[in-house]
């Protein structure tokens, strides 16, 4: 069922971008770092090294973060106006586009996402987020106040790039994920260090070429590659840092909070899920079961507003039930490269083992496992996609985030819809949730009921530029996307003038 990375065909970039040993970027140039230690990296449908990075340290960071510092208080970046910061960003957009096949190819292999998905999905919207932003960058503008005191007064906000950004991402939609912080940062005229996640960093050392390519100042987007600790925690830490944007799991963003204390720096969070989808009676039962099943099993399940939690209808059980694990026992479960292929493996073996731990206790707690949760035979971190039922909501399972392909069934009494939404927001968490119905007023009541961030109706998981997007609760801080977005990367300076 699995085949090795070599019974692929890839493109000749791809395969001696591959073979080269990854270094740091800082202040435009490829640079080896103050260790000698490397990262391997892995093809997770294999469980075979396809590269290898530089393993950094802190000096890395404390050099990435004078550069952008420099390359923020002068020189040719500091200049630029908004619209000259726009037509920088289209023309990396643009070249994105260009070599978008190179870039599908690489975020299957090193993240374990099936190719038709990359291509159709992740790539098209980096793309289009870059592009938004460019858009965005020369109408970033104040307002003309009008003071209450007498007097004959003048007055008006600027709104002004807050300075050098710490980026830290994960490792599910590396390229994806990382445009949300790069391209609006951009817009507003801040730098940035990022650091990539050591498990999937390739994209982003692959787009520091096109970066430099299209002419981006020195100093401008720096990368340092390595774990979490030493170059995460510099980063969070780094008195030299004025913001940090982090994506990843409610521990580590904590980590994170704590340590940009140190200077009071700016702090954007987006952190865990456990999403509810609640199907009302009156739903459409045909059409929302495809779209319940994507919702928990696209991207393995590795996506932070996965659909986890599924509320249904004592009525409806059954019937959702088995539609889903009819789609679940059709998935191509198979090596990311194939375009046959409509679910890969998780992303390592620590994300594999992670989840099988948590089916487990499921089981023990008393969980009923219709489907799934095994671990088919061959090489790479594969799992078969799992539903759960009789679930409760003191489980493990349910509480916590799986970030895998496991599906948590719960029912309620039909004439209580109140019951359901109830359950639904019983969470820690606030990052998302979908509502299935035809009746156009329980779905907007519902959408106000929920305490979510992101509400979808009839759908699940979509993303676009020009809708923000965050959490409540401990599903973090501030919004990505949007025009909220630039409130996260700008300060608001009022100017008054007595005349």
């Amino acid at each position: 069922m699995y085949q090795d990375t070599k019974n692929f065909e890839i493109s000749d970039a791809v395969r001696k971008f591959l073979q080269k040993l990854h270094m740091h970027h800082i202040n435009g140039d490829w640079t080896s770092g103050a260790s000698d230690e490397t990262i391997a990296v892995f093809d997770p449908a294999t469980g075979l090294k396809i590269s290898e990075v530089i393993s950094g340290t802190s000096e890395d960071v404390d050099r990435a973060v004078k550069a952008a510092r420099q390359a923020f208080e002068s020189g040719p970046w500091a200049q630029m106006n908004g619209y000259e910061r726009g037509r920088l960003i289209q023309k990396l957009s643009d070249r994105l586009a260009e070599c978008a096949e190179e870039f599908a190819e690489l975020e299957a292999l090193d993240a374990g996402k099936p190719i038709v998905y990359a291509r159709a999905a992740d790539i098209p919207t980096t793309v289009r987020v870059y592009s938004y932003h460019a858009g965005a960058a020369s109408k970033i503008s104040g307002e003309t106040l009008t003071p209450t005191m007498p007097g004959d007064f003048h007055a008006y906000t600027l709104r002004e790039p807050v300075g050098v950004v710490g980026v830290i991402t994960p490792w599910n939609f590396p390229l994806l994920l990382t445009a949300m912080k790069l391209a609006p940062l951009l817009a507003c005229g801040c730098t940035a260090v990022i650091k990539p996640s050591e498990v999937t960093p390739l994209s982003m050392l692959r787009l520091m070429d096109l970066i430099q390519e299209v002419g981006f100042p020195p100093g401008v987007v720096n990368v340092v590659t390595g774990y979490g600790d030493p170059v995460g925690s510099r980063i969070a830490a780094h008195e030299g840092i004025d913001k940090v944007s982090f994506t990843g799991s409610g521990a580590t963003g904590r980590k994170v909070l704590a340590a940009a204390g140190g200077n009071l720096k700016r702090v954007t969070l987006e952190l865990g899920g456990k999403s509810p989808m609640i199907v009302f009676p009156d739903a459409d039962i045909d059409k929302a079961i495809p779209g319940l099943a994507s919702a928990i099993l696209f991207h393995q399940g590795q996506v932070c507003t996965a659909g986890s939690r599924l509320f249904v209808p004592k009525s409806l059980h059954d019937r959702v039930v088995e539609g889903i694990a009819d789609m679940a026992k059709n998935i191509s479960l198979g090596h990311s490269l194939d375009s046959k292929t409509n679910m890969g493996p998780m992303a390592s073996q620590n994300q594999l083992d992670r989840v099988q731990r948590y089916l487990e206790q499921g089981k023990n707690e008393g969980a009923d496992c219709v489907i799934g949760g095994t671990r088919p035979e061959g090489n790479g971190y594969f799992l078969t996609p799992t539903i759960l039922t009789n679930t409760r909501p003191e489980m493990s399972v349910v509480k916590e985030e799986i970030f895998g392909p496991v599906l948590c069934v719960q029912s309620y009494s039909d004439d209580d819809r109140n019951d359901a939404i109830r359950l639904a927001n019983d969470t820690v968490f606030g990052l998302a949730a979908s509502v299935w119905t035809k009746d156009l007023s329980t779905a907007h009541k519902a959408a106000k009921k929920l305490r979510a961030g992101n509400v979808w109706i009839n759908t699940h998981n979509i993303f676009d530029p020009a809708l923000p997007f965050g959490g409540f609760k401990q599903s973090g801080w501030g919004r990505e996307q949007g025009s909220e977005v630039i409130r996260s990367y700008t300060e608001v300076k009022t100017v008054c003038a007595a005349l």
